[in-house]
């Protein structure tokens, strides 16, 4: 059973940044199952809200190879990534040579057709979350996943969390300053650092996380249209009555509201059909737009066509056709 059709508003979206591949769009969290698997119900809601394009995020080797099963599992519209985040780089270490090859081959082998590769990643440097990999060993299998993005001629989907100084560095000594080719997914950073990943010629991914802080909607405001990417980096990522941002989305009229943020229930009392509270989903994609549109004072329609070519550009993407 899936939602009843709904008219839905005009603008079309693709969600850069999708991690389709957690257990919990199958009803399991913390590994404990909850609910029966709502995976196309999801998509459905997804496509209402007129997401029409998805990449899946790899996360690491086994993810990498979940993602791009389920790219071509579900077909026209889906694409993936194939990297390691920094934060899993300690899974190089019991064979690096190894590992690297298992990544290219994954890459070399799904260049073309359903649920193709489309970006190296997610990759990057976190030093947030240290405890799990050193500063060291980041940076040394960053570098190593940047030789897959110029072997291959594919952009880069990156993470960044408090390391601006050495992650742009290393970017400019691999030959990635002055071109871009990439996308730094789910920004948090300052004003100054996103001037000059632009300025790099990187596009900058927005979701819930880049829209919580004041400081954030500042950066949101300031971002160059032309380089602009949009995402939900869900299940994780939600907008909340707890953010600054909540009161651009206090405007979202009511039909954009209901296909963009529909009603939720928690897991134990789920209901196929209803969002899960604390869940977030492709189709709140629209109203991480609508922010964006609002901090602009420009209509969503224009930041909707101009993220979904950013994104088609890119990523080299095919004509998409709506995921059904």
């Amino acid at each position: 059973m899936t939602n009843p059709p709904v008219s839905r508003p005009s603008p079309t979206f693709i969600d850069i940044a999708i991690n389709l591949t957690d257990p919990v769009f199958r009803g399991t969290y913390h590994s404990k199952k909850k609910h029966e698997d709502d995976l196309l119900a999801v998509l459905d809601r997804a496509s209402q809200a007129g997401v029409e394009g998805m990449i899946i995020t790899g996360t690491s080797l086994s993810e990498s190879q979940e993602a791009l099963n389920l790219a071509k599992e579900l077909g026209p519209g889906f694409y993936c990534t194939v990297g390691c985040h920094p934060t899993r780089s300690t899974e190089f270490e019991g064979g690096p040579d190894a590992y690297l090859a298992a990544l290219d081959q994954l890459i070399a082998e799904n260049l073309q057709g359903k649920g193709r590769v489309v970006a190296v990643g997610e990759c990057g440097l976190d030093y947030d979350r240290l405890h799990f990999a050193s500063a060291e060993i980041q940076q040394k299998y960053f570098r190593v996943q940047l030789s897959l993005s110029k072997k291959y001629n594919l952009p880069l989907f990156l993470h960044s969390r408090a390391c601006h100084t050495d992650f742009v560095k290393i970017l400019r000594e691999e030959g990635f300053g002055a071109g871009g080719g990439g996308v730094v997914h789910s920004f948090t950073g300052s004003l100054q650092e996103m001037t000059e990943l632009m300025d790099m010629g990187f596009h900058i991914g927005v979701n819930g996380c880049s829209l919580k802080t004041n400081e954030n909607l500042n950066v949101a405001k300031a971002i160059r249209l032309d380089r602009l990417m949009l995402e939900t980096d869900a299940p994780w990522c939600s907008m909340t009555g707890g953010h600054a941002s909540k009161h651009q989305l206090a405007s979202l009229p009511p039909l954009h509201r209901e296909l963009y943020f529909p009603p939720s229930t928690k897991p134990e009392n789920f209901t196929l059909g209803k969002t899960v509270k604390g869940r977030n989903e492709p189709c709140a994609v629209g109203g991480v737009a609508w922010i964006v549109s609002q901090l602009h004072d420009v209509p969503l329609q224009v930041v909707a066509e101009v993220a979904f070519k950013n994104t088609m550009d890119l990523f080299h993407l095919d004509a998409i056709s709506t995921i059904q």
